[in-house]
């Protein structure tokens, strides 16, 4: 896979955790206007299961990306273990 395409695909990952994220949040918001408390139970731990999801997927690209990022000045080293 071309390198132009493998961070196209990881910034399009982000965006959607990043939205999932922020629908969390809404529907978190969306919760408290409930009246109904099963309603309101459910919607919330709903909510707070995909802001952890989304959270979670987001650290993990964010991290790749850093890792690919870093890796090019890692190569410019001479041979040999580095202290």
């Amino acid at each position: 896979m071309s390198k132009g395409l493998w961070w196209l695909r990881q910034c399009a990952m982000v965006a959607a955790a990043l939205f999932f994220l922020l629908f969390g949040v809404y529907v978190l918001i969306a919760a408290y206007h409930l009246n109904d408390p099963f309603s309101f139970v459910m919607t919330f731990f709903a909510s707070n299961l995909m802001i952890l999801i989304s959270l979670a997927l987001l650290a993990g690209f964010v991290f790749q990306m850093f890792k690919v990022f870093k890796k090019p000045e890692e190569e410019d080293r001479p041979g040999g273990p580095v202290v």
